[in-house]
């Protein structure tokens, strides 16, 4: 079982993660958050396995929750999924430990295929952004 916690200030986005990972026996929600400070909390706390984590958040943003967490060495693996689709906040993104990076604009399946991927250890950028940063 993959045990996750869903960090977004944004209700409908939380409730809408959880009916897409409804869908998948393995995937279980263990925790939402709606700031960055809750979610650094909730992941020492619980220790899910995935932390899914928005960029733009009250009390610590994405960028944040993930420098702290890797300072600290959680073992939480960080997949993001933001609007914020700059090769800046990637390369941020990657440098803080996160292993996936997922534009919220991306189909559903890729959020999906980011957990699986860092649950395997790999870095995982969504096609979306792959496109975006060849067009550059």
């Amino acid at each position: 079982m993959i045990t996750i916690v869903l960090a977004d200030d944004h209700n409908l986005v939380r409730k809408s993660l959880k009916i897409l990972f409804s869908a998948e026996p393995d995937f279980n929600i263990v925790g939402e958050v709606e700031d960055g400070l809750e979610a650094v909390s909730l992941v020492e706390k619980i220790r899910p396995d995935i932390l899914v984590l928005d960029m733009a958040m009250p009390g610590m943003n994405g960028l944040e929750v993930a420098f702290c967490l890797n300072n600290r060495g959680s073992k939480t693996q960080i997949v993001i999924l933001s609007m914020q689709n700059s090769d800046t906040y990637v390369s941020q993104a990657l440098r803080f430990g996160v292993k996936c990076y997922v534009l919220k604009e991306s189909p559903p399946e890729e959020i999906i295929k980011a957990i699986r991927e860092a649950m395997a250890g790999r870095i995982y950028l969504c096609s979306m952004l792959n496109k975006t940063s060849r067009a550059a």
